[in-house]
């Protein structure tokens, strides 16, 4: 999961901000870009990355999608958000801590271990958990 941003609509206006934040955190343009079927999406790859190929499609769509169902599972059983900037915040630094624990499918237990192990080798190594 790239990143997730809060907003009360889904026009050309957030599809704008979103890549924006996308493309300043990334550091430079994907080479291509998949979306659901939204017109809003289209309008701002137009004006934000013209040279990118961008691609709609139902199927195209659903690794992002099932991505982003852990999220959507938290913010119903967490329905205490205050407002949308709080939300926001818990998200954004959530997922990416989740990214870091989140094993590839299809593994075997020595495999997952193994993964699992590094994972938390670069948690303590972030938290410095190791010099407390």
């Amino acid at each position: 999961m790239l990143d997730i941003l809060v907003q009360s609509r889904r026009n050309a206006k957030a599809a704008k901000r979103l890549l924006r934040k996308l493309l300043k955190k990334q550091g430079m343009a994907p080479r291509v870009m998949i979306t659901d079927k939204l017109a809003s999406y289209g309008a701002a790859k137009r004006e934000i990355m013209p040279g990118v190929e961008h691609r709609q499609h139902r199927g195209l769509n659903n690794r992002a999608e099932n991505s982003h169902q852990p999220t959507r599972q938290r913010e119903r059983i967490m329905k205490c958000f205050k407002s949308a900037g709080q939300a926001q915040r818990f998200l954004s630094t959530h997922d990416q801590v989740a990214n870091l624990f989140r094993r590839p499918a299809n593994t075997n237990a020595v495999d997952h271990r193994s993964v699992r192990a590094q994972a938390f080798r670069v948690w303590a190594e972030v938290t410095d958990v190791a010099s407390a």
